[in-house]
């Protein structure tokens, strides 16, 4: 008789780490939807099944918990019932031996004082007083609120065109959306839970690309007003894009040569075509919007006399420092200098050089592959965190491995070497992970020596600044260089100015300056006396009831990375027709079910 066995996946196992997963999607894509007391008291009799049994804490004590969150459900509960849960949360988290029950202690304790007023309209109601504020996942998640459901669906239904002004009610810059846009609306797909979230950034760009013609949108009758927009990136050509179809005469003040913002200098063309970029804004501007480029605004009162409303939204343009010794020296620049240079067409020729981009956004990622394109010989990012801490997207992160960028991880710079006043390498000390802190791991000084990289140039892309200071002296109130407003925009103490985008809200993504410029004409509008609504003006097809069947996800293709990286043209090849029906059969059209067909399925206007 054998003394050892083989370790072999039994058939129980099989089907437990088919649960596990089944559980994990679930968890993944779930939102603010489930009412937080109920999601609370089953995460705890789940943590309840793992306990191994052997301290009381968390034998005892979790059954107890969740017996008390099942009083306050099925009410049997009073007001000492919430400091019941409190207290023994506490004692749980305190005291229980090991994680699975000090954690399940911890999350418990979370939810009880951070839903503490949902907990007692159980007790006082008998119903869950969480309000669900939205209606699909995907809509929830993207900042600016476009129908994703209803723009697939178009899709699929081949109506690309109808598609694209669907997309407009809401985005105005769908082409750069579907180009560049984050996607967090991906987060929380339903689809996930079936195999893997909707690629819906790749069907919005298909739409654009395959439009069977262009339209104009519906304008309304023009009122005379005059509206003055200082900033001409994604926030401000969005609301004068909105203001121009409510009928308005807006005017865009750009200090720069060109409009786009950081669109245009901040994305480099290999992921956003200048020429697909132009194209878009040359539409927003055919619906009546006017430009005054090289125009630098030094005096809002002045201003504001010529126009009937200010929005404010210069965007974040200014550099960050690192605040090392050396920094100064000659071959030492800032992500927002390289690519405003490129933006202008004044590409950088790195040829034979070493390059050091510190960072770890997808700031620090474009500079990297930008400059491989610019001709390094070599190009290390340097981030004094792990590359699983990055604020990079994953795909960013892939892309500039596979162009052959080396990511150095876990060590801090400490200063810069210099020659003859001329960057010669960067000294990193080297770390080591520890705890949380802000959200994130945080790293400590390893007990290891300093490292100099040899380099003859650094780039600095530690995030954005805003250069809000010339507004600040005319009586703009800021917050670290932010420029403050009320709650719908307005700025305090100025008539008739509004402010947002970067400049109001930090360095953000394209998508929530799209949303800002959005919210921004609606505010405007009712403070110029006026109720116009941006409304749906497409059917949206019938709900096919078909069977939804495991289908993978179908990701964007790319160029070769040996060929990509020699050029600024464009990396992604976008979905072939067969690819882009296959994807959008996925959807499972939260619209009509689930809260979709509860609340209407969609907004129909704004």
């Amino acid at each position: 008789m054998a003394r050892l066995h083989v370790m072999e996946r039994s058939e129980a196992q099989a089907v437990m780490d088919g649960l596990h997963e089944a559980l994990g999607k679930r968890l993944a894509v779930s939102s603010l939807a489930p009412c937080p007391v109920e999601f609370t008291a089953a995460y705890v009799r789940m943590c309840a099944t793992q306990s191994c049994g052997k301290c009381t804490p968390c034998r005892v004590g979790l059954r107890a918990l969740a017996d008390l969150f099942d009083d306050v459900l099925e009410n049997r509960a009073d007001g000492k019932t919430l400091d019941l849960i409190e207290r023994t949360a506490r004692a749980i988290y305190l005291s229980a031996d090991c994680a699975i029950g000090y954690e399940a202690g911890e999350m418990a304790l979370t939810a009880i004082r951070g839903f503490r007023d949902d907990f007692a309209h159980h007790i006082e109601h008998h119903a869950c007083g969480f309000t669900q504020s939205q209606l699909v996942p995907c809509v929830s998640g993207c900042p600016a609120g476009v129908d994703i459901p209803g723009y697939i669906a178009l899709v699929e239904a081949g109506r690309n065109t109808d598609a694209v002004r669907l997309i407009r009610k809401d985005n105005p810059l769908p082409v750069v959306c579907g180009l560049v846009c984050e996607h967090p609306c991906e987060i929380n797909c339903r689809r996930g839970m079936v195999d893997d979230p909707m690629n819906i950034r790749g069907i919005k760009r298909y739409a654009c690309d395959h439009m069977e013609g262009d339209y104009t949108p519906n304008h309304a009758a023009p009122t005379g007003k005059r509206v003055a927009v200082i900033g001409g990136g994604p926030a401000g050509l969005s609301a004068a894009y909105y203001l121009a179809l409510m009928g308005h005469s807006p005017k865009i003040f750009e200090a720069r040569r060109k409009l786009g913002g950081m669109l245009r200098y901040g994305i480099p063309a290999y992921r956003l075509p200048r020429e697909e970029l132009d194209g878009e804004i040359q539409w927003l501007l055919d619906q009546g919007i006017e430009v005054e480029l090289d125009a630098k605004i030094d005096d809002i009162g002045a201003l504001r006399t010529d126009f009937d409303a200010v929005y404010l939204a210069i965007g974040a343009h200014a550099d960050n420092k690192l605040g090392l010794e050396g920094e100064d020296a000659e071959g030492i620049v800032s992500a927002v200098q390289m690519l405003r240079a490129i933006g202008d067409d004044e590409t950088p020729d790195f040829s034979g050089e070493r390059i050091c981009v510190v960072g770890g956004g997808n700031v620090a990622m474009d500079c990297a592959r930008s400059a491989l394109r610019c001709g390094a010989e070599k190009v290390t990012i340097v981030y004094r965190r792990r590359v699983a801490d990055m604020t990079a997207q994953d795909e960013e992160i892939v892309g500039a491995k596979e162009e052959g960028c080396e990511l150095l991880e876990l060590h801090a710079p400490v200063r810069v070497a210099v020659e003859d006043g001329r960057v010669a390498g960067l000294v990193v000390q080297p770390q080591i992970i520890g705890g949380l802190k802000w959200g994130r791991p945080a790293p400590r000084k390893a007990d290891t020596d300093e490292i100099t990289i040899p380099c003859e140039r650094m780039i600095v892309a530690i995030g954005q600044a805003i250069e809000s200071e010339p507004f600040a002296k005319q009586g703009i109130a800021t917050n670290r260089s932010k420029i403050v407003t009320d709650s719908d925009g307005a700025v305090a103490g100025l008539d008739g100015v509004f402010s947002g985008g970067d400049c109001q809200s930090g360095p953000s993504t394209v998508i929530r300056a799209v949303n800002a410029g959005k919210v921004a004409a609606a505010n405007i509008d009712h403070y110029l006396g006026f109720n116009h609504r941006i409304e749906l003006d497409v059917e949206i097809p019938q709900v096919q009831f078909k069977g939804k069947i495991s289908c993978a996800r179908s990701e964007m293709p790319f160029r070769e990375a040996h060929e990509r990286v020699g050029d600024f043209d464009e990396i992604e090849i976008g979905y072939t027709h067969e690819e882009a029906m296959q994807e959008a059969s996925r959807c499972l059209r939260c619209d009509h079910f689930g809260f979709g067909a509860f609340r209407g399925g969609r907004i129909e206007q704004w």
